[in-house]
């Protein structure tokens, strides 16, 4: 364990202060912070640490262990060293990840991630878990959605504070710039002799937001320096612009009579909406189903067909499959239902 002069000489008070001030209020005895062993997580468990010494909570270190590296066993022992020298309790789930039809490597490793650190998380009966996204990352997220034509609730990217799986998730970075992370890893490294992992997949360009990073952000670092506050700000903005429009979403969403279970709704009444809030209104009723968001061009066929059948009088005939479930129409409302399942049937039956 380090000794207490090392917390008297480290820390940075900007990050700090970012951190202390995404706690929850009240504030909880313990919190976790998802370690991957990288500079970011690193430097993000030392400074909970030293909150924890200041305001008198427990702090425990989440390990992820994914087994795609060949490095990952040594991964996990050098995070648990670094809980160990930081006084800190550490804990590692394994998982296996598997490609997904729909999903690519990332976002099947993503999604692999966070039900480990969700089933640590109840273990240990922690419900907050702090996460090391910083400005670049941010950024960088708002560029790949940008390139993929998301919208205004796309573009706002990583929330401050995220709720999934019962668990709730605080990114105290977003607006840290990675050089003063950077900063504080080499000074920690100089202090304590330990030092973070790199993980070569960061800097692989076969991957998505590698390639951002890699080949792009470069260029527009050398071009427009400021870029990435800038677009850090989109993300800001456009996490307003989401909330009101998720409120015009609930309330467009209230006054289409609506089923208990809402996974029903009145077609007349959709029909008496603007285009714009038509669309607005399908996508927060996909969102609130669990579904996932269809494409631009998906949802306007969708739109199209939900329009027609209105004005040919008949809306048996329509029936579109959306992940795992269908939408469909029966009496003059708009449905989702599982194929095999129980509502589908009965409503066939109806027809």
């Amino acid at each position: 364990m380090l000794p207490n002069a090392f917390w008297r000489g480290f820390g940075s008070p900007t990050m700090l202060e970012a951190l202390e001030q995404a706690l929850p209020s009240p504030q909880p005895d313990r919190i976790a912070v998802a370690l991957s062993g990288g500079a970011d997580s690193a430097m993000l468990a030392a400074h909970a640490a030293l909150a924890a010494r200041k305001r008198g909570f427990v702090v425990h270190c989440l390990h992820v262990h994914h087994g795609l590296q060949d490095r990952a066993d040594g991964w996990r022992d050098h995070a648990h060293d670094l809980a160990l020298r930081l006084g800190l309790p550490c804990h590692t789930r394994r998982v296996c990840v598997t490609q997904a039809r729909d999903l690519g490597m990332e976002a099947a490793a993503r999604d692999a991630r966070y039900q480990a650190l969700a089933a640590l998380a109840r273990e240990i009966k922690v419900a907050h878990i702090l996460l090391a996204h910083h400005r670049n990352d941010q950024s960088e997220t708002v560029l790949l959605r940008l390139l993929r034509g998301a919208g205004p609730e796309g573009l706002a990217a990583m929330a401050p504070r995220m709720q999934r799986d019962g668990i709730a998730y605080l990114r105290p970075w977003l607006d840290i710039d990675r050089t003063m992370i950077l900063e504080q890893a080499a000074a920690f490294t100089t202090i304590s002799g330990w030092s973070p992992v790199h993980d070569p997949t960061n800097a692989d360009d076969k991957y998505t937001r590698a390639a951002v990073r890699e080949r792009l952000a470069p260029v527009l670092d050398e071009r427009w320096p400021g870029w990435r506050g800038v677009l850090t700000r989109l993300a800001r903005q456009s996490a307003d612009t989401r909330a009101v429009l998720g409120e015009v979403a609930a309330a467009d969403f209230a006054g289409l009579a609506p089923s208990p279970d809402g996974r029903s709704f009145s077609l007349a009444a959709w029909r008496q909406l603007s285009m714009a809030r038509q669309a607005l209104v399908l996508r927060y009723w996909l969102a609130q189903s669990g579904l996932r968001m269809p494409s631009d061009a998906r949802l306007q066929d969708l739109m199209r067909q939900l329009r027609q059948l209105h004005a040919l009088g008949h809306d048996r005939q329509m029936r579109v499959k959306h992940g795992a479930d269908f939408i469909l129409c029966a009496r003059g409302r708009v449905y989702l239902a599982e194929e095999r399942g129980s509502e589908y049937g009965a409503l066939n039956a109806e027809g």
